[in-house]
């Protein structure tokens, strides 16, 4: 596997995703990535992560090799998957891999039990948030 990007996570996504992953009694392979990808980011305050960069309640939009496809989707916890139409959870294979990324970094990922390469063709920031 080819090193990975670096990555960014702001104060408050680390602190919600740290609070979601003790309230799991059994984490799963993919919890476990998330906490290695979250041990590996760097952390910085709310206003200071770039407009580029994947955050909790972003809309993504993202293109896996393996299937060559293109997909948009908005990254969220999942308590809040009936929000939003397109959503994906944080805790799913593929919104821990892209969280933290920014626009037109690549992650390898194992998804769905098959290596692949993700990458960030944009980012959206919810306005709300």
């Amino acid at each position: 596997m080819k090193k990975q990007p670096e990555i960014i996570i702001s104060t408050a996504d680390l602190a919600e995703l740290e609070f979601q992953i003790a309230r799991i009694k059994q984490p799963d392979e993919s919890i476990k990535a998330l906490e290695d990808e979250l041990a590996r980011a760097t952390i910085v305050s709310v206003k200071s992560i770039p407009s580029n960069v994947v955050t909790i309640d972003s809309q993504v939009t993202f293109k896996v090799s393996g299937s060559g496809r293109t997909f948009t989707k908005t990254l969220c916890l999942p308590s809040c998957m009936d929000k939003y139409d397109d959503s994906i959870s944080i805790f799913a294979p593929i919104g821990s891999a892209i969280i933290g990324l920014s626009k037109g970094q690549s992650i390898e990922w194992k998804i769905q039990g098959v290596q692949q390469s993700v990458e960030i063709v944009n980012v959206n920031k919810n306005p709300l948030r």
